[in-house]
């Protein structure tokens, strides 16, 4: 029993990164490596403004709509989206006002040029769809496109961290570290379709997209990132219908649902949140009583919450489950190591509260033995005096 929960990897999504092997498959690999992830405090709900952001006023000409201007020749109408020189934008046409820019959870549809930053070409993409604000593609675009007017076109300097980062990525083929240069115009930018009103199959078909792309995170060690692609697929599959569903479509979101709360538990201990994971395997316990990655991590949690005597139970459910799992077997030992090594110190640390309840009653004994020597002394004593005397009379009387 481990973290590798096997995943199918959307190859037919170009955003989709995965870093193991190129075939249609891939592992929930239970990745070290930390990814440099973007801090919540670096994010603003409410965009600012362009005429807010671009540091100044614009001290050069725009460029005509059928031509794009260099980096070079507009290098003063850069926007410093976040700040910190990582992510700049600049606009290479305009669109049509501040109030036609998209909103977080709008469906958009943007035409993508992907370069390294040195102007080769990686990919075109003339129309790439997806929800802003989910996380369905890198940082760069979701930080991105919020700020951009319908039509308009612009060009993105994107460090590597909001990007494909330290791992780089297969599709599209990036290689480690590499900042990108982003050509982007939006097209278009709708309504998210209502979750009551889609069909059984496309509530299927969009929450496994929302796992899919939390694997991702998974694999890429982004476990926050992953929680949240996981907490959106969640809300596809437990949100009300309107339309008529057959149990065979129920038990298929219910799986969905239960491999994300599985995935999100991984997640979340990984981030060291104990009490949500705890939650997660909880509610997959619910639907399924006997999910062995369940109750292992539900074991795993209460063990480092320091409660082994419910660990252990629920990690022997488990392994009588699955027999002849080795890892179950080696964390199970261990906690019955580290439950014994408790049970030792805290009953050698009870014996020092009280002291020792031997040696007390000893020490009672010898005390009242000693009493009962000098008491017996004492009247022996007496005894003799008073004989002594009493002789001393007679020997007086008879003189």
């Amino acid at each position: 029993m481990t973290d590798k929960e096997e995943v199918t990897a959307a190859g037919d999504n170009p955003e989709m990164i995965l870093t193991g092997k190129k075939s249609g498959k891939a592992l929930l690999l239970d990745s070290g490596e930390d990814f440099d992830m973007l801090d919540d405090d670096e994010i603003d709900d409410d965009p600012p403004p362009l005429e807010d952001a671009g540091g100044g006023k614009k001290t050069k000409k725009e460029p005509a709509e059928d031509q794009d201007a260099s980096p070079s020749s507009l290098v003063d109408e850069w926007m410093d989206i976040l700040g910190n020189g990582q992510l700049r934008k600049k606009v290479l046409r305009a669109g049509n006002g501040p109030d036609s820019r998209p909103t977080k959870g709008q469906n958009v549809v943007i035409h993508l040029k992907t370069s390294l930053a040195d102007g080769t070409l990686i990919e075109e993409q003339p129309e790439l769809s997806f929800t802003l604000g989910d996380g369905d593609v890198i940082q760069a675009l979701d930080l991105t496109v919020q700020l951009m007017e319908m039509g308009e076109k612009a060009l993105v300097q994107a460090d590597a961290k909001y990007a494909y980062g330290a791992l780089g990525s297969l599709a599209p083929e990036v290689l480690p570290s590499a900042d990108l240069a982003l050509e982007v115009q939006l097209l278009d930018a709708t309504e998210a379709p209502d979750l009551e009103l889609l069909s059984p199959q496309e509530r299927v078909a969009l929450a496994g997209q929302k796992r899919e792309r939390g694997n991702v995170y998974y694999q890429r060690g982004d476990y926050a990132f992953a929680v949240n692609s996981y907490g959106f697929a969640l809300q596809i599959t437990e949100s009300s219908s309107k339309v008529d569903i057959s149990p065979e479509e129920e038990e298929e979101l219910m799986d969905i649902k239960v491999k994300c709360l599985n995935n999100m538990a991984a997640a979340q201990l990984k981030l060291d949140h104990y009490e949500a994971a705890l939650r997660s395997c909880v509610s997959v316990l619910a639907h399924q009583p006997d999910n062995i990655k369940a109750l292992f991590r539900k074991g795993k949690v209460l063990a480092l919450q320091g409660e082994y005597a419910d660990a252990i139970r629920n990690l022997k459910m488990a392994l009588k489950l699955e027999p002849s799992n080795k890892t179950i077997h080696s964390e199970l030992s261990k906690l019955v190591k580290k439950h014994s090594e408790q049970k030792g110190a805290e009953q050698a640390m009870y014996k020092k509260m009280l002291g020792n309840p031997g040696s007390g009653d000893m020490q009672k004994h010898q005390a009242k033995s000693s009493w009962g020597v000098s008491w017996k002394w004492l009247f022996g004593a007496t005894a003799v005096a008073i004989g002594g005397v009493a002789l001393s009379v007679v020997i007086a009387a008879r003189n």
